[in-house]
């Protein structure tokens, strides 16, 4: 398998023509709510759930006179990764799939087998692309690297979460924890929402007509889910239907982005996991 990296500008603002929308006030949580919401979480096991299909608010896609053509964009997760130390492994090189990882990743291809695929695009880190390269043999396709895809960055990345004996316990860190709606850990949710879906348009224009994968996270690939469907950008992370493996798809007319669906060829229950 060949694999070619691209070069790009910095996103534009407005990503495929869907604003992210501004962060929105709390939501009546408790004090201390907010703590529940950092990164990660590990949940309790979902119960198995069906594809879901939403469509995108109307006020979302405003780029009238663009040509009918449908294409679909697949945002697919990558598969579990060998972290034996529990820690958030974010951006760090050297973290790849375990084995059952790549049974997901086989999953994955699986799922996608037979479509009109025409363009195969993935995040640079290694477990990004491991989940990429069964996909590339089932279509023939080359993998092109495009950074927009790429994990957010983290204040906690190398160490373990938590308050037992995670890094929750160090004074030093708890400025970093100040602001659950931006967030103040990491980078800011609007921001990688913007680069995702521009990241998704500019892969939906390349295969006009048919349709694209994108090999990413789950942070990434769930806010950019939000961002189309209109929704506030903070959240649980406990509730995040992004599932191991997981397959995103957006559906373009032309330009405008005009639905989401979703499907876990791996099951609903491989949810969040640390620097996943």
């Amino acid at each position: 398998m060949n694999v070619r990296a691209t070069q790009r500008d910095a996103p534009a603002a407005n990503g495929a023509g869907v604003a992210a929308l501004p962060l929105a006030p709390a939501d009546g949580a408790g004090r201390y709510a907010w703590l529940a919401m950092t990164e990660p979480v590990i949940p309790e096991p979902a119960p198995p759930a069906p594809a879901t299909v939403t469509g995108v608010p109307e006020r979302a896609v405003t780029q009238p006179g663009t040509p009918a053509v449908t294409t679909i964009v697949h945002l697919v997760r990558h598969g579990e990764v060998a972290n034996p130390a529990g820690i958030i492994y974010g951006r760090i090189p050297g973290y790849h799939l375990s084995d059952d990882g790549r049974v997901m990743a086989k999953a994955a291809a699986d799922f996608l087998a037979g479509r009109d695929i025409t363009v195969l695009r993935s995040s640079p880190l290694d477990r990004a692309r491991q989940t990429a390269e069964p996909i590339a043999a089932q279509l023939g396709l080359e993998v092109e690297i495009d950074d927009r895809l790429i994990e957010p960055w983290n204040h906690f990345e190398g160490m373990a979460f938590g308050v037992g004996d995670g890094s929750l316990r160090n004074p030093r860190h708890w400025l970093a924890l100040r602001n659950p709606l931006r967030p103040s850990w990491g980078e800011p949710y609007d921001e990688v929402a913007q680069r995702m879906l521009a990241a998704a348009a500019d892969a939906a224009s390349a295969g006009a007509g048919h349709e694209v994968v994108c090999v990413s996270h789950q942070l990434p690939i769930w806010v950019a889910r939000r961002s189309a469907e209109g929704r506030r950008l903070w959240h649980d992370p406990r509730r995040r239907e992004c599932a191991l493996g997981s397959v995103t798809s957006l559906r373009y007319t032309g330009r405008n982005l005009t639905g989401v669906s979703y499907a876990a060829p791996s099951g609903p229950g491989h949810g969040q996991i640390a620097g996943a």
